[in-house]
């Protein structure tokens, strides 16, 4: 007997409840999907949810289910940009994963489809499904298309600073901010969002290639459409995804990430979902596994290409397929079928010559090679991320060093300390920061102000000419996906903990070594130093600091940054 069935018997009050919700009796004896998503006015990215949702719907009624919508709208980081709202971002994640809890296991479900586009909304859907752990499939809504000449959101935030900076008109910036958003859909280039939406199909949750579609396209109705069939035949299967999802299951995810030069925050929700699942993932396995791991995207922002490309080139299949030597083509996934049997069915079934096509259609003369390069011609054989550890960070840092300029892979920097962005991006912007300075942000992490992006001081750095070759950011906070150049991030322990970032001051001797993993503190105030000398100065600097009082007395940031675990691990609350 299905689990609803089981609790009609229990619950004599759920059928009258639900016949009066618009139920139909026979409805009542039915297989019972849960259709999560975050529709909503939100953003782009969710705008449009509610057509996937009534797709899916309907493809669970013709598979003889029957699918109930719930909803636990996101926030947009674009919008919450440049406030404090950012502030809220990181802790939304856990939030939604929370409702997503509360709503399936309030009242059982048979099974799940999962729909979400964006940056917080999508992690929290695969940590939500792990917990409820219901036979369920994943929708992703998309990506948006690319403004006039190719303009995507990402572009903003440098034209912004060069607004600030005089280099711009105020009609060249206006022309910019209403033409970089042309449909609903995720952002349109490799930012946390598109990443994430990837790494769903490549853990093996989502129907093979339907993954960062065009959001307008019809190919991405019809995925949802199949989704929500695919959904009862898992209910009636009983196959769950703690069933198949496993260790290989997130290797191949990780190595997908690596080819793909993904976001940095994925170092923040891989490891939280995994925890999900009952396994651990953190930095180290990061770093082991794009080491010698081939990146092949030109997709902005560390590419030229808008990110529905991706779609038009093939997709997230496209990419395992250059990349499949490394990967464990016997896991498992959603279809019922192994990683290797799914690449083989698209082959047959047409998935690459119907990419082509929209390729021709979209972008006449251009080949799929363009925008995923073969295994054999990558742009690095060193995926995209590394973790740096030293004294400055004993539990870890990330860096996304396919955007980092070859000038600040090796490095050493006079510290320039700030304790918030919103110093930090007055003294770039002013050029009180000089080439050769470090600049710290701190007291930035989950504890200390909830994990925001520093996107608005990396653009205003990565547009900089003569700042961005010559100056790196550190920081314990975290970093949009779109961000681009010398950016160091989720340095651990935070400030917030007492965590050395929060000694470090003005004049301080950095080194940045990202080949040899290494970022430390080798000098203070000028002056090289020996290791113990350093060890010593930390210690008692430690010692001085004044204890941290965290400005949020109630509501949501206080309980997230009072349970919130490293960003190494994943940021999420314990």
């Amino acid at each position: 007997m299905l689990p609803s069935q089981k609790l009609r018997e229990i619950a004599p009050e759920l059928d009258p409840l639900r016949l009066g919700t618009g139920w139909s009796v026979e409805d009542l004896s039915r297989p019972q999907i849960i259709i999560e998503s975050t529709f909503g006015d939100s953003h782009p990215g969710s705008g449009h949810l509610m057509e996937l949702v009534e797709e899916a719907r309907r493809g669970v009624r013709d598979a003889g289910g029957f699918g109930a919508r719930y909803f636990t709208t996101d926030i947009c980081d674009g919008e919450a940009q440049g406030h404090d709202g950012i502030n809220y971002s990181l802790a939304s994640r856990d939030m939604i994963a929370n409702m997503i809890e509360i709503h399936a296991n309030a009242t059982p479900f048979d099974g799940g489809v999962f729909i979400a586009s964006c940056d917080k909304g999508m992690p929290a859907h695969l940590m939500g499904l792990a917990r409820v752990d219901v036979p369920c499939v994943v929708v992703t809504g998309g990506v948006m298309d690319a403004g006039p000449d190719l303009l995507t959101l990402e572009q903003i935030g440098a034209y912004h600073a060069m607004f600030e900076r005089g280099e711009i008109t105020e009609e060249q910036m206006t022309f910019y901010k209403q033409h970089a958003c042309p449909s609903c859909g995720a952002c349109s280039f490799i930012g946390t969002a598109s990443t994430m939406q990837i790494m769903a199909e490549a853990l093996g949750l989502m129907l093979p290639g339907t993954a960062l579609m065009p959001a307008t396209s019809k190919e991405l109705r019809e995925a949802a459409y199949e989704a929500g069939k695919r959904s009862v035949e898992l209910a009636r299967l009983g196959m769950k995804p703690s069933d198949f999802i496993t260790m290989d299951s997130f290797e191949n995810a990780i190595l997908v990430h690596a080819a793909i030069s993904g976001s940095t925050n994925s170092l923040l929700h891989l490891p939280a979902i995994a925890h999900e699942f009952g396994l651990t993932i953190d930095g180290d396995t990061f770093d082991r596994l794009h080491r010698g791991a081939h990146y092949l995207l030109d997709i902005r922002p560390a590419g030229f290409w808008p990110a529905q490309y991706f779609y038009y080139a093939g997709g997230v299949p496209r990419i395992m397929e250059e990349i499949k030597s490394f990967l464990h083509l016997d896991a498992m996934t959603v279809t019922g079928k192994t990683v290797g049997e799914n690449l083989e069915d698209l082959k047959s079934n047409g998935f690459y010559d119907r990419c082509d096509a929209l390729l021709q259609e979209k972008a006449p003369g251009h080949t799929w090679q363009e925008i995923i390069r073969p295994f054999d011609q990558a742009f690095g054989e060193d995926g995209s991320i590394a973790v740096l550890y030293g004294n400055i960070a004993p539990l870890g840092a990330v860096v996304k060093h396919t955007v980092v300029p070859k000038p600040m892979w090796k490095a050493i920097l006079k510290a320039r300390p700030f304790d918030c962005e919103e110093d930090a991006i007055e003294a770039v912007l002013t050029h009180k920061i000089r080439p050769g300075d470090a600049v710290i942000i701190r007291y930035e992490g989950p504890k200390g102000s909830g994990m925001p992006e520093m996107f608005y001081t990396t653009e205003a750095i990565a547009s900089d000419e003569e700042l961005g070759a010559s100056i790196a950011l550190l920081t314990d906070g975290r970093f949009s996906g779109a961000s681009k150049g010398p950016a160091i991030g989720h340095i651990s322990p935070e400030a917030a903990e007492g965590g050395p970032i929060a000694c470090i001051e003005e004049g301080d001797l950095i080194e940045i070594d990202i080949p040899n993993r290494i970022l430390r503190l080798v000098g203070l105030h000028g002056e090289t130093c020996s290791e113990q000398t350093i060890e010593e100065a930390l210690r008692d600097r430690k010692e001085a600091l004044p204890p941290f009082t965290s400005k949020y007395t109630k509501g949501a940031l206080k309980i997230y940054s009072e349970h919130a675990v490293s960003p190494m691990k994943g940021g999420y609350m314990q």
